[in-house]
């Protein structure tokens, strides 16, 4: 460890961004090279109670334990700092994408561990604000971008598409958080990713997302023509299809354009209902399961002003999107709505 902090190590930054106290103890002490024994005197607690918290038999409960475990392992500021800078893309990841596709082979053993630490945050984000997360995403993405210059063939595709997901994420964190030109750039760089890449279902998702991006904003010309775009990319999975498809309904039914918005909405439920099962479906697409392709559905007859239909459909649905506490919430709202103008 000369010259070099534990706290570079992704699996302990990924146990902190989890509010995980005894895999923090347990991170820590593998990184440095750490026995119980020898973690006492940097936190001022005797092997026992280490013990008992790396196994859960003991929880961290109180400020004064979290502060003294926070000050003896010596934080990061950048993991501490309730505020954080830096929203956009750095130039140093361009670089290490510049000189990707080399030659060697990385150990992938890192970033297929760094994939189950996205899928956590990802649900976690689903109940919450991903602020709290942004800056062990971040470090995961350094960590996955510095492990390309060292790859080439197929596990370097893989290392982009990876490095896409964790891109995309961010970007939409940032805008979340009112912050859209970022959010923009994080699309960017994402997208660059999955082409470069050859992914064609992230590609489509990015695309996707911006659509969605500026309906949110006012403008769905753009929305529609972008969400044409993602549709239309060659090479896509059922999912991908279907999501773009929804996106490209809802865009057209803010045009007024209700025929083609009613048409694109059946053809993303039936896109959807071809991949019922988690495990037919990219990894971000997770929660496309055929409780939302009917709430999606029942959201676009809504926006074609279908209401007997969109509270039908919602109706339906939302008994199967109680373990997304944030959507349901939407999709109840739009169903009261509904059913007050029938």
């Amino acid at each position: 460890m000369a010259g070099q902090t534990p706290w570079t190590d992704t699996r302990l930054r990924a146990a902190w961004a989890r509010g995980d106290w005894g895999a923090v103890l347990r991170e820590y002490r593998r990184a440095a090279g750490l026995s119980q024994r020898e973690l006492e005197p940097l936190i001022g607690m005797p092997q026992p109670h280490i013990s008992a918290i790396e196994s859960g038999r003991r929880r961290v409960l109180t400020p004064e334990v979290q502060a003294r475990i926070t000050e003896g392992l010596n934080v990061p500021t950048d993991l501490t700092d309730a505020e954080h800078t830096g929203w956009a893309p750095p130039p140093e990841l361009r670089e290490r994408l510049a000189h990707a596709h080399t030659t060697g082979r990385a150990d992938l053993r890192t970033a297929n561990y760094l994939r189950d630490v996205l899928t956590q945050h990802r649900r976690a984000e689903d109940e919450g604000s991903g602020v709290p997360l942004w800056h062990v995403v971040r470090s995961q993405l350094d960590a996955v971008t510095q492990l390309l210059p060292n790859t080439s063939g197929a596990a370097a595709d893989e290392l982009l598409l990876l490095a896409a997901e964790h891109a995309h994420w961010l970007s939409w964190v940032a805008w979340t958080e009112h912050r859209p030109g970022d959010a923009l750039a994080w699309l960017d760089t994402a997208h660059g990713w999955a082409i470069d890449g050859g992914h064609a279902d992230m590609a489509s998702w990015v695309m996707r997302v911006r659509s969605y991006y500026f309906l949110s904003s006012g403008d769905p010309v753009r929305a529609l023509r972008t969400a044409e775009a993602a549709r239309l990319t060659g090479g896509t999975s059922p999912a991908a299809r279907a999501v773009a498809a929804h996106q490209a309904a809802m865009a057209a039914a803010a045009l007024g354009e209700r025929p083609k918005a009613k048409t694109l909405r059946d053809e993303a439920l039936r896109l959807a209902l071809e991949v019922p099962d988690e495990a037919e479906r990219p990894g971000w697409l997770y929660w496309l399961d055929p409780a939302r392709a009917q709430a999606q559905a029942a959201e676009a007859s809504y926006a074609c002003r279908e209401w007997a239909d969109a509270a039908a459909g919602l109706q339906n649905a939302l008994p199967g999107l109680e373990a997304y506490p944030r959507d349901h919430d939407y999709y109840a709202a739009k169903l009261a709505d509904a059913q007050r103008r029938i």
